[in-house]
């Protein structure tokens, strides 16, 4: 079905640039153009490139139709928009490496069509060549990253992965690839537009790419949030271009699926894999991801603190601040930005510091590293920090590395410590007294991380349930709420604190104004002060709570006609 069923006059979002792209070969000349592949010069093209190929030309990248010539490269590069003034934040640049590529690209020409074929020499689409023109790859780096250091992976891809000249130009895809485990919840944005507007008639969509790490509470905080005023909510975990660290892809979607299944709106929680290339660029990468979005139909993006962040070469709210640059409107997209989620154990809620006043002291943080660092430990985290469900595909999707001689992994444990469980350094325990000498980072082991956690598993809830019962206890005029035994505790220990009074008072009367012994006898001043302590103690201990001092609570004591302001009847 093409594009022509989506009119998106009707519909409250519109694809970037007004159109959505499709450079799909229809069927009916697909034969045809796989054989005239064949004949045409080749140029073979790597994994990371097909499945931009791909989304090039089924519309994820619109209004782009091909790679960029010149003018658009320089012009993203310098300005994060198209040479025609419309945001893009990223170049789509086609440099093939290799001898055997070089020579291709030599007997190329404007006009030219070029086959690209993947690892089988099979034709994945034609390039029609509009422009060749050769670049500077460290002036591509320090524009697109900000850095030429080699050890950040988006510059290191541009030295591995890219050959000095890049073609330009309009790309017809012949074949997809098979997605294997996703194929079958695969959506390419036509799919999405007709879904959210056709067939559920939604009026507005938020959209959530997210990475490395399988689903966490904070990712389900900005979810819910979002989901009470906007209809959909499309889920896109990325599932390509992983680091060998991170959660493996098949396992972070069953995460999502299994979660989905029993915490989720069935028919407004939408799960659909994004097949895309990592591209390491931070804020750059946020924008994109967010233009994406847009061409999937979603009327609002969500942007979690630190989207598409790389380590430390970005500040920490970089991808928040970058979108001061544009104006709502030529955006096309609402961004909905959120503060990092933690989940707070006086409220008893997940927050942010916008909405949560209490400090660390009774914090867990949802770090997605951190989470990521303690599955590979082989410790569940708390529930209030990932749901079981989720820990449960997680675990075995990520693999312990580092491992020492002694078989005993080699882990930054203090790292894990300080993000997830940031009062364990300075508090004694969740919610307690401040330490002494706060734990010195070099000096924590596995050890510290079970206790950390241990102590959030079993105490999380205590905190609040125990300030509730603490105001229960006095304010419940319906005494039957209140355990018996409570009751009688206090009961007990008035009476038998008045009978070592009563004792003392008895000793007081006895006393000599100077003992004869120190070791046999006290002296009247110190069976003084003996008494007067266990009297504060008595003064201590909360009072019961009996018929006649509820009954001094009762000011109101009309008849209930009267109380209704029947004053006639």
């Amino acid at each position: 079905m093409g594009h022509a069923a989506l009119n998106f006059d009707k519909h409250p979002q519109q694809p970037h640039g007004g159109t959505l792209i499709n450079q799909v070969v229809p069927a009916e000349k697909l034969q045809a153009g796989i054989e005239r592949a064949r004949t045409l010069p080749s140029i073979r093209v790597d994994l990371e490139a097909v499945i931009t190929i791909e989304m090039i030309t089924t519309g994820v990248l619109s209004p782009n139709k091909g790679f960029m010539n010149r003018a658009d490269y320089e012009s993203v590069l310098a300005t994060g928009r198209l040479s025609n003034g419309l945001i893009w934040p990223v170049p789509l640049s086609f440099a093939p490496v290799g001898e055997r590529n070089r020579e291709v690209i030599r007997s190329l020409s404007v006009g030219s069509d070029v086959a690209l074929t993947d690892s089988h020499n099979e034709p994945v689409a034609i390039l029609s060549v509009e422009d060749i023109f050769d670049y500077d790859k460290k002036e591509r780096a320090r524009q697109l990253f900000g850095t030429t250091d080699r050890n950040h992976p988006g510059v290191d891809a541009i030295f591995r992965r890219m050959g000095d000249t890049s073609l330009g130009g309009t790309l017809h895809l012949l074949q997809r690839v098979d997605w294997g485990p996703f194929e079958k919840l695969r959506r390419e944005p036509k799919d999405t537009w007709r879904l959210f507007y056709e067939e559920r008639k939604f009026k507005s969509v938020a959209g959530f790419i997210t990475g490395a790490n399988p689903l966490h509470r904070g990712h389900e905080y900005i979810h819910r949030n979002a989901l009470e005023g906007i209809d959909g909510l499309l889920l896109q975990p990325l599932v390509e271009m992983a680091k060998r660290e991170y959660v493996r892809h098949e396992y972070r979607m069953q995460a999502y699926r299994n979660v989905l299944d029993t915490y989720y709106p069935k028919d407004r929680a939408i799960l659909s894999p994004l097949r895309v290339t990592y591209i390491f660029a931070g804020p750059r990468e946020t924008v994109l991801h967010a233009l994406i979005m847009k061409n999937y139909g979603c009327t609002h993006a969500l942007i979690g603190r630190d989207h598409a962040g790389i380590g430390s070469y970005y500040d920490k709210y970089a991808s928040h601040n970058i979108f001061d640059q544009f104006s709502p409107g030529e955006l096309g997209i609402e961004i909905r930005l959120f503060h990092e989620v933690f989940y707070c154990t006086r409220c008893s809620s997940h927050a942010t510091t916008e909405t949560c006043p209490h400090d660390e002291r009774y914090r867990l943080n949802i770090s997605g590293t951190g989470i990521r660092e303690m599955l590979r430990h082989g410790i569940v985290p708390p529930k209030e920090v990932v749901r079981p469900e989720s820990a449960l595909a997680g675990m075995q999707g990520v693999q312990p590395k580092g491992l020492g001689e002694d078989g005993e992994g080699t882990l930054p444990v203090a790292k894990v410590i300080q993000s997830m469980f940031p009062f364990y350094t300075h508090y004694t325990r969740l919610g307690g007294a401040p330490r002494k000498l706060p734990l010195p980072a070099d000096s924590l082991t596995v050890r510290d991380l079970e206790l950390a956690c241990h102590d959030a598993r079993t105490h999380a809830g205590d905190i609040y349930a125990e300030v509730y019962a603490e105001y229960s206890a006095v304010v419940d005029h319906n005494r039957n709420l209140q355990p018996s035994w409570g009751t009688e505790a206090r009961a007990a220990l008035r009476l038998q604190q008045e009978r070592l009074i009563s004792d003392l008072e008895e000793k007081l009367r006895q006393a000599p104004n100077q003992a004869s012994d120190e070791f046999m006898y006290q002296d009247k001043t110190e069976v003084e002060q003996e008494l007067a302590s266990a009297r504060n103690l008595l003064n201590d201990i909360p009072s019961t709570i009996d018929e006649q001092r509820l009954q001094t609570r009762t000011w109101n004591v009309l008849p209930y006609k009267r109380y209704r302001g029947a004053d006639e009847d």
